[in-house]
């Protein structure tokens, strides 16, 4: 295994259907952070959080493993495309429209594997910032609970780049709206704004985007997968909207208006995450028009507004929605969402429910 150390995040696109890779063909390819991370010592080991602590105790209970709770025997049926046609935002765009559909079916699974990438790109920042939180979280539950999500997540990578390597065959690189956050969420020394880039934005949009993705794929390996990094996620928000709730209650009115700034732009770049550039640069494609037409689609707007319906609420409940930012968020079409329940109230008979249940099983 050779490691290459580079400057920033590659940008090629990787197709490869090779069906067994071997260490001499693995190149690691490196980029180093460097992040003034103040960690911490907690001295008292009585729990005085019981939300936390239960919600500790499920992530214990409801551990899963990828390697044999998930049917990798089914194939994938890429002669057709990956989602029910009524929800391609591309139906109308005259580009999309004059390839043969052999084309357009290729567009369909680049579309589908840019929107994947992205998601194991954003579990790697999540893996990233879950072991930071072990360090940095000033509580004994907090540490505890950063810990089992670190595995979680790395669970997570594991799954869905099985997925993309093994069943799709391509992988795109990470875009550059996430990665821009992932260096802030991980190079910021403090331990509050890793919690609320990466547990109320990043993984509420991740909450969103997921189910969206499990409505509209027809791959039913697919879907399970998605339903089981659900029921990790699911435990990651109601963690982080329930921890930072009190904290930023105990802050100064200054520094609550920092994080409500922070919390307001990571939403802005987070939308821009969304628009699949790379697919339409790969196509030949003109990037701006494609991008414009995408975001005025009435499939990507109901889309895009549907992923902030839990991170305006959590928002709201942990005090990170000030009247200086309401018009702001009401300009982005997304402050409707306000009043909605936050993960802040748990629903335990749910979350508890058994892996599969209720679920078509593959």
């Amino acid at each position: 295994m050779a490691i290459e150390y580079v400057d920033t995040a590659p940008n090629n696109i990787i197709e490869d259907s090779r069906p067994q890779i071997t260490g001499e063909d693995i190149d690691s390819i490196v980029e180093i952070f460097n992040t003034p991370l103040t960690g911490s010592y907690n001295w008292d080991y009585d729990s005085a959080d019981n939300r936390i602590r239960k919600l500790y105790e499920l992530g214990k209970r409801l551990n899963w493993n990828a390697s044999i709770d998930v049917d990798w025997a089914i194939e994938l049926d890429k002669t057709e495309p990956p989602m029910e046609k009524e929800f391609n935002p591309y139906s109308d765009y005259p580009d999309f429209l004059a390839l043969s559909r052999e084309e357009q079916l290729r567009f369909g699974w680049h579309n589908q594997a840019w929107t994947l990438s992205q998601f194991l790109h954003g579990e790697q920042g999540a893996l990233l910032v879950a072991s930071q939180l072990v360090s940095c979280a000033p509580t004994y539950e907090a540490k505890l609970y950063a810990a089992s999500q670190t595995f979680d997540e790395a669970r997570h990578v594991e799954v869905f780049a099985k997925y993309l390597n093994d069943k799709v065959a391509i992988r795109y690189p990470v875009n550059k709206p996430l990665k821009l956050l992932l260096d802030k969420i991980l190079t910021d020394p403090r331990w509050d704004l890793k919690f609320i880039g990466m547990q109320i934005i990043i993984e509420g949009l991740a909450l969103a985007a997921f189910n969206t993705v499990k409505i509209t794929c027809r791959d039913p390996l697919l879907k399970n997968i998605i339903h089981l990094v659900l029921r990790d996620e699911a435990r990651h928000v109601s963690f982080g909207v329930n921890y930072l709730e009190a904290f930023v209650q105990s802050l100064s009115e200054q520094k609550k208006e920092e994080r409500a700034k922070f919390a307001y732009e990571a939403c802005c770049v987070m939308r821009e995450r969304l628009i699949a550039t790379d697919v339409f640069e790969h196509f030949g494609w003109d990037v701006e028009a494609a991008r414009s037409h995408i975001l005025k689609s009435d499939i990507m707007v109901h889309f895009r507004k549907l992923l902030f319906t839990r991170i305006v609420p959590n928002l709201k409940r942990i005090g990170l929605l000030p009247e200086s930012f309401r018009d702001k968020y009401d300009a982005l079409g997304i402050l409707e969402f306000e009043n909605l329940t936050s993960d802040a109230v748990i629903d335990w008979e749910e979350m508890a429910k058994p892996l599969y249940e209720d679920v078509d099983t593959p």
